[in-house]
């Protein structure tokens, strides 16, 4: 017998091209200048700090290198403690464990899937340095309780913000509560430019750390502006810095930012509408966005009734050429979770979202055509 293959004609993700991006790049290289912390570096860093209000931010390879950055910046110790949610991708964890720090995994909200400050209370304890909130899907955690609980003890709060640039808690910007945070630019961002990601400062504290942690533990950004004769290492540090061809393809995206959260909204509200009567006769719950946020359009998922339903769905959207994927394991259950410490029930509601969650193909080019052909095979699924 031999198996039927089945051609993808709708992927979960295709990167899209939004304006200049090629011409920015191929002006970066009559610059002369292609190398980290050029001109169009320059360029997309104050894009960012217009929508970041106070923040500085400091362009990096990967939302993953901002974390270690952020990591090396708090200066773990063996036996420190750092803690996250369960429910994440690994960077949130690794990029802590990397600088020496302990894990501890905390439970999340059943509705917006972000870090539950209950659980997070449980969590906290003398040896805690830092806590890391995850805005799931672009919704905003409790950033308030958090801090609450984070500030009287002299515990950092670090955003992992990798899905919500452009996202707002009670009127303001994701990435601008903890004195440190992350962003992604990976290719399956709103944002892009392949691979990329940026530390943003917000406690100055960091700032002038930062930069000669981020440029290898040298003062080099003290010499290109005058202030010592010559540079040379004096701390800690590695090269988080990207090209400047990177940053020219992200400040292309950066200028048509509007039109692609424009875009973006359309494809999630239509997907919230066409599945609203469907979701409450099968018992799928859609994303909830609480009445005080505003949500960075980054995902749609959908939390089905269990696991079994969810293999059936999945395959069903793959027989008519379409691929949904599912998401997070919880990394508490993971090999390297478990030699923390981690065991089935620690966080129940992590270990229930990794098996019913779907996310159904969104992407900002993503057809309204295309978009009818997924919504059309997931109202006839047998569920």
């Amino acid at each position: 017998m031999v198996a039927r293959l089945v051609c993808v004609t709708i992927p979960f993700n295709k990167p899209g091209f939004a304006g200049n991006e090629q011409a920015y790049m191929a002006e970066a290289i009559r610059f002369g200048h292609i190398s980290g912390d050029g001109e169009f570096t320059h360029r997309a860093c104050e894009q960012l700090e217009a929508v970041l209000p106070g923040a500085r931010v400091l362009l990096t390879t990967s939302c993953t290198h901002a974390l270690e950055l952020a990591a090396l910046l708090l200066d773990l110790r063996a036996g420190d403690e750092v803690i996250v949610p369960s429910f994440t991708f690994v960077s949130s964890a690794n990029a802590f464990v990397l600088h020496g720090a302990r894990p501890v995994f905390a439970d999340i909200r059943s509705d917006i899937l972000g870090l539950d400050p209950e659980s997070l209370e449980d969590k906290i304890s003398p040896r805690t340095r830092a806590v890391v909130p995850v805005h799931y899907a672009g919704v905003s955690c409790d950033m308030e309780e958090i801090l609450d609980l984070c500030r009287p003890r002299g515990i950092e709060v670090v955003e992992d913000n990798a899905h919500g640039l452009f996202g707002r808690y009670r009127g303001r910007a994701l990435g601008t509560f903890g004195g440190l945070a992350a962003l992604s630019f990976h290719e399956t961002k709103n944002i892009i430019c392949g691979e990329g990601g940026a530390l943003v400062v917000n406690d100055p504290r960091y700032l002038e750390r930062a930069e000669i942690v981020r440029e290898k533990g040298t003062n080099r950004k003290r010499f290109f502006r005058g202030l010592v004769d010559k540079y040379t290492w004096v701390d800690v540090g590695s090269s988080f810095l990207p090209s400047d061809l990177l940053a020219a393809f992200l400040f292309g995206q950066l200028e048509k930012k509007d039109e692609i959260q424009a875009a973006r909204r359309r494809i999630f509200e239509r997907y919230a509408e066409a599945l609203l009567s469907w979701a409450r006769e099968k018992g799928v719950r859609l994303p909830e966005i609480p009445h005080d946020r505003e949500q960075s359009f980054h995902m749609f998922h959908m939390l089905l009734p269990d696991l079994g339903a969810r293999t059936s769905f999945l395959a069903h959207l793959k027989e008519q050429g379409i691929l949904a994927v599912f998401h997070y394991q919880p990394l508490h259950l993971s090999e390297m979770g478990r030699r923390f410490g981690g065991k089935p029930g620690d966080c129940p509601i992590s270990e229930e979202a990794a098996d019913r969650l779907v996310r159904l193909p969104f992407y900002t080019g993503l057809a309204p055509a295309d978009q009818e052909r997924v919504i059309e095979a997931i109202l006839s699924a047998p569920l």
